[in-house]
């Protein structure tokens, strides 16, 4: 199997972030590898640019969750942290979806799949999923779902 250009390339900003003596990127980025790396060990896998974005994906909304959380806590600086990672992660995915471009790619799915009622909706989760992977907000995805069948 190829080795990921996304891999490549976090590894590469890591490296330049090293000699740059830029620690809370280094930090952000060795997490980033690290976490590739255990999910390789785990599964015995080398990671596809798919699965790399995947990763990605979920420690973005991980942050996300975490942002919500501490702010609800009222533990700003600890918000103000994930955030910063949150940008950081942000970099290696692909330019975000706009509303228009993701409502299109819902009601073109729900069209595809046949689906005109709230149990429908996993055929039509499975249809869109691969293709807004780490450029929409899948709790986004699911509301509007939700409100075209609904």
């Amino acid at each position: 199997m190829a080795v990921s250009a996304m891999k490549t390339r976090i590894n590469d900003e890591l490296k330049t972030a090293m000699r740059a003596k830029e620690k809370a990127r280094v930090a952000v980025l060795r997490l980033v590898m690290a976490e590739f790396k255990r999910i390789e060990v785990d599964e015995r896998i080398e990671l596809d640019d798919a699965r790399v974005l995947v990763v990605l994906d979920k420690m973005l909304k991980q942050r996300r969750d975490s942002i919500e959380q501490f702010d609800s806590a009222g533990r700003a600086e600890l918000a103000d942290q994930e955030r910063a990672e949150s940008v950081i992660i942000q970099e290696f995915l692909p330019q975000p979806l706009s509303d228009a471009e993701l409502d299109e790619i819902v009601d073109k799915a729900i069209i595809q799949s046949g689906a005109n009622e709230m149990r429908d909706m996993g055929k039509v989760m499975g249809l869109i999923k691969p293709q807004v992977q780490g450029r929409a907000d899948m709790a986004d995805v699911s509301r509007r779902i939700k409100s075209s069948l609904g």
